[in-house]
């Protein structure tokens, strides 16, 4: 009898060790956040949430983004980090087709020839077989239309899954439209609670282009994250100013792409997924628009 309650306590000890082990596994390992897509004009499937990655110079921080659930990575040319988001998607060691990764095509490059060596560059540095979305960075250059034609090769090539463009205004999208024999699929223009883009959009959505908005924190400025309107909204769903933001935008159909080194910061940026903003909400948001940019240093 003694020996059988040695055995029963010895095996009850086995069962609360692995069950300890297994909590800790659990507590160890931040639960992945699910984001939904939107579907572009060619049937491409686009996470509405991403990761900006502009200023980010850290490897670990794309993994641990990666690790979050993150699934959209926004980098460019101009940003030089390139390589580094390469690494941290090596680093994490994801299957390369659960991600979308967008860069960008510099001024410098613009022209056909200039466009695809600078392609390759891009692809090269992320390590990479392809790019999910590649976008003229801004409207300028010697040739933008040279880009355009480049572009549209390296897509038919399956190089690029889709491409599109950045910072277009309505009449540079008509003159790079009157000559396109593909129509680009994203827009990525400046889109916050101060400049908040409801005309473009419109437009944008009448040609069948995505709009995706960058800076959705204007990096700051105008002390937007302690805005008394969007503080008092975040209030009533026990959440910060910054994910009212996000989800205004997700409500609206808009794509956006916060950027932040900080981890508790990317997984609050993640957790906006678990409430609704009313229409009285998005009332008082519209309410906050100067209805231009916070950059004139970039435009």
């Amino acid at each position: 009898m003694r020996k059988l309650s040695s055995k029963i306590v010895f095996i009850l000890s086995l069962l609360i060790f692995s069950v300890t082990l297994i909590t800790a596994s659990c507590k160890s390992k931040p639960s992945e956040t699910k984001i939904p897509s939107v579907v572009l004009s060619n049937g491409v499937k686009m996470p509405i949430l991403g990761f900006g990655t502009m200023d980010i110079r850290n490897a670990d921080d794309i993994a641990k983004a990666i690790e979050l659930g993150y699934r959209l990575f926004d980098t460019a040319t101009i940003y030089r980090n390139e390589e580094v988001v390469g690494q941290g998607i090596k680093q994490n060691g994801i299957d390369r087709a659960e991600l979308f990764i967008t860069t960008k095509l510099w001024v410098d490059d613009s022209g056909y020839e200039s466009t695809k060596r600078a392609f390759q560059t891009s692809l090269d540095k992320l390590g990479l077989d392809y790019i999910d979305l590649y976008l003229i960075h801004r409207p300028r250059g010697n040739d933008v239309q040279g880009s355009w034609r480049a572009m549209e090769e390296l897509y038919e090539e399956d190089k690029i899954k889709a491409i599109g463009v950045s910072n277009f205004e309505a009449h540079q999208l008509s003159e790079l439209m009157a000559n396109a024999r593909i129509m680009p699929m994203v827009n990525q223009i400046e889109a916050h609670p101060l400049f908040q883009q409801y005309k473009a959009q419109a437009e944008l959505e009448l040609l069948g282009i995505q709009m995706q908005g960058w800076s959705p924190f204007i990096g700051g400025r105008g002390d937007i994250l302690s805005n008394p309107t969007l503080v008092a909204i975040g209030e009533q769903y026990n959440k910060t100013a910054a994910q009212v933001i996000l989800r205004w935008l997700l409500q609206r159909g808009v794509i956006s792409i916060p950027r932040t080194n900080n981890h508790a910061y990317m997984a609050e940026n993640l957790d906006i997924f678990d409430f609704e903003l009313t229409a009285s909400d998005i009332e008082k948001i519209k309410a906050l628009d100067l209805n231009t940019t916070q950059f004139p240093d970039w435009n």
